[in-house]
């Protein structure tokens, strides 16, 4: 990737992770970058292509991160704890691989656009898309109810922790909630 193209990206993703895609505008993305909004325009046609360039980054980071931190469950069990302690390590803002937590990026930026059949849109529910089926390949059974169940409360767990600070309460519930089924 071209390095104005990525220092674009990056800045972009860090102030609307920050901040929230419509309260950030072109020329602090450029002040910030130091790139030059010719610049910008030759890598980008729009804030909405940007704003996808930083969904894709994010997912990249994400899915990469989620692999990670699955990668040796050997059970149902495992996928759980595994899954919510690193989350908890992230809403505790103790993994650097995803920094500080700010909720989800994907649920905060599709909040922030009303139209849902936007390429904006359509590329959160797509990530949301991918890590359930990240997930469902770490699974042993073929339990539908329980992916249901882990995406629906990582889901909420993301919100919670956001909405209220107590990561750690949280996700010590959903392993206490999904140990049961």
């Amino acid at each position: 990737m071209n390095k104005k193209r990525e220092l674009l990206v990056s800045t972009s993703l860090a102030l609307f992770y920050d901040n929230g895609v419509n309260s950030i505008g072109i020329n602090e993305i450029l002040k910030i970058s130091g790139v030059a909004k010719r610049t910008l325009y030759s890598h980008f046609e729009s804030k909405n292509t940007l704003v996808l360039a930083a969904l894709k980054q994010r997912h990249e980071t994400f899915i990469t991160w989620l692999e990670e931190q699955l990668s040796d469950s050997q059970s149902d069990q495992e996928v759980v704890e595994q899954l919510f302690n690193s989350l908890g390590n992230w809403f505790d803002n103790k993994d650097p691989k995803l920094g500080n937590f700010r909720g989800c990026f994907f649920i905060n930026t599709a909040a922030e656009f009303s139209d849902k059949g936007s390429d904006i849109s359509r590329y959160c529910s797509e990530h949301k898309e991918e890590v359930r089926q990240l997930i469902q390949k770490k699974l042993t059974s073929d339990h539908p109810l329980l992916l249901d169940a882990i995406c629906i409360m990582k889901e909420g767990a993301i919100t919670t922790a956001y909405v209220t600070g107590k990561g750690s309460d949280v996700t010590s519930k959903c392993i206490k909630v999904l140990s049961a089924l």
